[in-house]
């Protein structure tokens, strides 16, 4: 560096000035591949977040060959082919009933169910593949008015049902599940015994007479219980060839999880009874004049083509007896279609995530609450910023997620996303808050720590599978009949078949039923609804 002379004219010493301001001032990087942005609270690049992001994302996925395919539609068709065993032997399911199949467990968040009562289910140590299943009890659907419920003693989001909205004919066959409003079960009244068989609510013809009478969600899901569990026995007594397994069947609150050995597989079922409704419910009518992530994507008759009550009660001093809660799971499902790949990536990956740090213990926190935000994100950020095709966008994405969560659990609110006059966390105390918001912290402190142990954890699942699908396979496997993991070739023609028709019904669900005596001759069900 040279040195300034004092002999130096000032148009010189200013050209020597700018020469040694350019030699230390930082020079800037060469033109070359754009650096990735730093998260400012780990200082994880969200480029690696983003490659762990879609890693998980495909794992979680797995491998569903032929075999599995094959072995995840013989689990539905017996789970179908037991409730039409309940039907013809109960006879108070629908007879042309329309069920709802949800991809998911009730644990995954598809269902704003109470968290406390779902049980523990691990996917690799207890399942494979898992499912909920909506069964309605009844079906109200012949209504093309808004639909008006009885939520005069209920909080936001929940409603009784009065028997006003059933004819004599379904109270007739529904009175074991009916209570009076001073809270006796009809049954209780000796004097009124030898009337069971009649229906013993008195003036059926009256519907003012009927206001002081529900239909009891427990009282609903003892029933569901107890006649699906004497289907599953009388099935279990008559095993066949090419049937999957009924292995565990337990009650969770109010859900019947069952969990089926269908060759190499072991899946799982939530099956939930529900109060169907066509129409919409008018408490709702205030979602429908708001803009909306999906406008111009779908129709609104799609968005709105039902509803349903589950029998689930506040958290806050609710009456299980005689709460339902609100349910837009058919909605969601149409929703779901309309948001962005890398917001649904960053939504799969942190259900993965936080699915871990919610399980124990269960704070009053559920998954659907994650979903909820989902819905929200999607109506309140650009459509471009979502679905921004840069490398960086889905680890992005699922800070923000995070982000949104901890916000939400701090401040205990979390409005419903179709009855924002409900807040799904008011029910939380500060010190549950406290917890789950110091959970959230930590993994937001290192997200990339917690996505390598999700990541982890799913391959450790994919292993048993691979083990468990090769001891069934093996001779003499114990527990199994060595034929359940052992594929035929008519078998395998049909597993090519069904494959074949999946990629020529995208978006369609696809069913098939095989006769036991008779292999060869496959029937399959191709609609999106089934009967």
């Amino acid at each position: 560096m040279g040195m300034l002379s004092p002999s130096m004219s000032p148009l010189d010493m200013v050209v020597e000035m700018e020469s040694l301001m350019s030699a230390v001032a930082p020079r800037s990087p060469a033109p070359g591949k754009k650096l990735s942005e730093v998260d400012f609270r780990s200082g994880t690049t969200l480029d690696k977040l983003s490659s762990q992001v879609s890693e998980l994302v495909l794992l979680e996925q797995g491998e569903f060959g032929d075999q599995t395919a094959l072995e995840v539609h013989t689990a539905k068709d017996f789970i179908f082919n037991m409730l039409g065993l309940v039907q013809k032997v109960d006879q108070r399911l629908p007879v042309a009933n329309e069920y709802l199949l949800l991809s998911g467990g009730a644990r995954e968040g598809v269902l704003d169910l109470n968290p406390e009562d779902l049980g523990d289910y691990a996917k690799g140590a207890d399942f494979d593949l898992d499912f909920t299943l909506l069964v309605p009890a009844l079906k109200l659907h012949d209504r093309n008015q808004p639909v008006t419920l009885d939520m005069r003693h209920s909080p936001p989001c929940h409603s009784w049902l009065s028997l006003r909205l059933c004819d004599s004919n379904i109270l007739s066959r529904w009175n074991i599940c009916c209570q009076e409003e001073n809270g006796l079960h009809p049954e209780e009244d000796e004097e009124e015994e030898a009337e069971m068989d009649k229906g013993c609510i008195p003036s059926l013809g009256s519907p003012q007479s009927l206001d002081g009478c529900y239909f009891s969600p427990t009282l609903v899901t003892d029933w569901f219980w107890s006649v699906v569990s004497e289907a599953v026995e009388e099935l279990r007594r008559s095993p066949q060839r090419g049937i999957p397994t009924p292995e565990r069947l337990e009650r969770n609150g109010p859900l019947t999880t069952i969990i089926l050995q269908a060759g190499s597989s072991r899946v799982l079922y939530d099956l939930l009874p529900v109060v169907s409704f066509r129409g919409w419910p008018a408490v709702a009518q205030g979602w429908l004049t708001a803009n909306h992530f999906w406008d111009g994507k779908i129709t609104e008759e799609e968005a709105i083509s039902g509803f349903y009550l589950l029998p689930c009660c506040s958290p806050l001093g609710g009456r299980p007896d005689r709460e339902w809660r609100l349910a837009f799971s058919r909605s969601e499902v149409q929703l779901k279609k309309c948001i962005p790949y890398p917001m649904a990536q960053a939504f799969q990956a942190a259900k993965a995530v936080l699915s871990r740090i919610l399980a124990r213990p269960r704070a009053g926190i559920s998954l659907y609450h994650l979903r909820t935000l989902l819905f929200w994100a999607c109506d309140r950020l650009p459509a471009a910023y979502l679905s921004c095709p840069d490398a960086d966008t889905p680890g992005r994405l699922l800070l923000g997620l995070l982000d949104d969560l901890a916000h939400c659990i701090l401040g205990k609110n979390c409005p419903n996303y179709f009855l924002p006059q409900c807040n799904m966390l008011e029910h939380l105390t500060d010190s549950q808050a406290l917890l789950v918001a110091r959970k959230l912290a930590h993994v937001r402190s290192d997200p990339s720590e917690h996505l390598r142990a999700a990541l982890d954890q799913s391959q450790q699942a994919g292993q048993l599978k691979k083990e468990l699908s090769a001891s069934t396979n093996g001779h003499g496997s114990p527990g199994h009949h060595p034929a359940n993991g052992i594929i035929s070739p008519s078998e395998d023609k049909l597993a090519q078949r069904l494959q074949q028709l999946v990629t020529e019904n995208p978006g369609k669900s696809i069913s098939v039923f095989l006769n036991p005596d008779d292999v060869t001759r496959p029937h399959f069900r191709i609609d999106d609804k089934f009967y």
